[in-house]
């Protein structure tokens, strides 16, 4: 494992009441009783980065101990997302993976409604060619950095869960006193009724096992007879796809196609939202895990006839049970350079092959529950901070998240009882639809929350607004992430004087029939990506109408914007939508800051 330097090491454990506890580490010694409840606490002070060392624990020793920098890797499925799947650089980072003194911890999953004292799994791996498939890419990129620029070893703890909103992940004692929020009356009750949720959740979880179970391995007979040419599909419904997809639960489709000759043909289907199996005349030809794309796939002529064929898909989707299928122009086969087009009609059944899905709870999303089990555990363990991705489940609700975020940093920082620790987090990527004028997006108030989150001490916020992806919720770049990430740190966890985000808003002024906009972090200057003129912002009126203004860089650190005529602007905004068109960055390359701001009135 690895400890965190220059701060107080915390060991603990359970025992026999009155138990001496004696504990040893790099020349280090502490000692303690165990406690009438069984529980022991040994305190060792502040050692520097080094290793490996030995912890010695009366007669217990635990090996390959290093003390370097601890950070808490946590959020939703953008800080999950694993290097293998998909990530951009993935192969080159994996085919060079040997950093022995960097090592991982994965939190496994877990909720509850009462405190735990101890996670329910997980254990450190090291940064190698084995494990490091499975890291948090945007940890990863991350924790590299920190290694090589620091020359220290460097521990990660994975505490996240896709999909998740930061009140699952905040005390629920401090939601109840948060008044008139959606999660308040929640909060209250799971605090009054934490008793009966162990039943509750118990009985959930069984239905999960089972659900899994369901889920992860069709039987192979009933596979290969269903997606076979010979098999009658006549009782099943009809779908369009992809235009049309009523599927829930385990979703089985068919499509029978022509072909005109004997030969390997390939299948082009990158579209299947969540999991799949996909079969050939009766044949499996690929496994679809989660998040990952479906790559072309070859089939082989001996699988494949002249005249008709048939491609089966088994889908399933244990996010919403709703699974998706196709995308326009994605859909098709192609042989000797024919392609065949798999869009239209295919034939399809939600329960008649396979029983309906029990139902599943998200318990997890609820105020604390994650908090209790993946969090509370930890805040023993020094640490030197925490990154953080997250706001995606949020958007929905963006008036309570400024509110909501911050009291999850001072919670976390209270518990963990070691300060300010540095909080450096991701704002959200551009992601769906680009819009042009989009002033009432979730996504940009949300953007906005998060920016002002930054009012807290020792916060930092890495934007990535020039990184997303329209139709992935997942942006597959996750080095830029993480290596925005570490410049944060950089100035606020060890006190670098350098420019580490994009440009800042300052003020705005207005000068005739134009606004001059006033940057700072800009480094050595302003400039633009692409094209000769700013683009991103957007004026309003007082009757909440909003207009596109055309800027120029004026000066190092200022934009000037021509205001469209007619229009008296009172407020701007810039990178304001879902997913906005920008292209305003600093010396480092690093996107300008999404902002909305109210102008001052006019003196007559």
């Amino acid at each position: 494992m690895v400890l965190q330097r220059q701060a107080p090491i915390k060991i603990w454990g359970r025992g026999i009441p009155d138990e001496k506890i004696r504990a040893s580490l790099a020349g280090a010694v502490g000692s303690a009783k165990v406690l009438p409840d069984s529980t022991w606490v040994v305190l060792l002070p502040p050692l520097l980065a080094g290793g490996p060392f030995e912890l010695q624990v009366n007669l217990q020793t635990i090996k390959d101990v290093y003390i370097g920098d601890v950070w808490v890797a946590g959020g939703q499925s953008n800080m999950e997302w694993p290097l293998k799947q998909g990530v951009i650089g993935a192969e080159e980072e994996i085919a060079n993976a040997n950093f022995p003194k960097i090592r991982f911890f994965k939190v496994k999953k877990d909720y509850s409604a009462v405190e735990k004292k101890d996670v329910s799994a997980g254990e450190w791996k090291v940064a190698n060619a084995e494990n490091l498939p499975n890291f948090s890419a945007v940890a990863w990129f991350f924790a590299k950095r920190n290694h090589l620029e620091q020359k220290v070893p460097v521990g990660i703890i994975e505490s996240n869960w896709g999909g998740t909103p930061a009140e699952g992940w905040t005390e629920a004692k401090v939601l109840a006193d948060i008044e008139d929020r959606s999660y308040t009356a929640e909060s209250k009750k799971v605090i009054v009724d934490s008793t009966k949720w162990k039943d509750i959740l118990a009985e959930n979880e069984k239905r999960r096992e089972l659900r899994d179970q369901m889920v992860i391995r069709p039987d192979s007979l009933l596979a290969g007879e269903v997606s076979s040419t010979n098999y009658s599909d006549g009782n099943w419904s009809s779908i369009n796809l992809p235009s049309a997809n009523p599927l829930e639960h385990i979703a089985w489709v068919r499509k029978k196609f022509n072909l005109t000759a004997i030969g390997e043909a390939t299948l082009t289907f990158p579209s299947i939202d969540q999991m799949a199996y996909i079969y050939v005349n009766g044949v499996q030809v690929h496994y679809k895990n989660w998040g990952e794309p479906v790559p072309e796939l070859k089939i082989p002529a001996d699988i494949l006839k002249k005249g008709q064929n048939v491609l089966t898909i088994r889908a399933i989707n244990t996010w919403n049970n709703k699974p998706v299928i196709g995308s326009k122009d994605q859909m098709y086969i192609t042989q000797n350079g024919k392609k065949i087009n798999l869009e239209g009609t295919w034939t399809y059944s939600n329960n008649y092959v396979e029983p309906r899905l029990p139902i599943v709870e998200s318990h997890n999303w609820r105020p604390g529950f994650m908090f209790n089990a993946m969090i509370a555990p930890l805040t023993n363990y020094a640490i030197k901070g925490v990154i953080w991705y997250q706001g995606e489940s949020n958007a929905g609700r963006h008036k309570e998240y400024k509110e909501l975020f911050t009291a999850m940093i001072t919670n976390w920082r209270i518990r963990w009882g070691i300060g300010d620790f540095p909080f450096l987090y991701a704002q959200l990527a551009n992601y769906m639809e680009r819009k042009e004028l989009q002033p009432e997006s979730n996504w940009a108030f949300l953007r906005e929350s998060q920016r002002e989150a930054l009012e807290l001490p020792f916060t930092g916020m890495a934007t990535i607004i020039d990184i997303g992806e329209e139709k992935d919720i997942h942006p597959r770049n996750k080095k830029d992430v993480g290596d925005r990430l570490w410049l944060q740190a950089r100035k606020i966890a060890f006190g670098e004087k350098l420019v580490a985000s994009g440009p800042v808003f300052q003020e705005v002024k207005q000068e005739g029939n134009a606004l001059i906009v006033t940057f700072a972090e800009v480094g050595k200057g302003l400039k633009l990506t692409a094209g000769d003129s700013v683009k991103g912002f957007i004026l309003g009126d007082e009757k909440g109408k909003f207009e596109i203004a055309s800027g120029i860089i004026s000066a190092e650190n200022q934009v000037k914007l021509t205001i469209p005529e007619g229009l008296v602007p009172v407020g701007i905004r810039y990178a304001w939508a879902d997913n906005p068109e920008v292209n305003l960055v600093n010396e480092l390359n690093l996107p300008a800051v999404p902002f909305k701001e109210e102008l001052l009135k006019q003196e007559d």
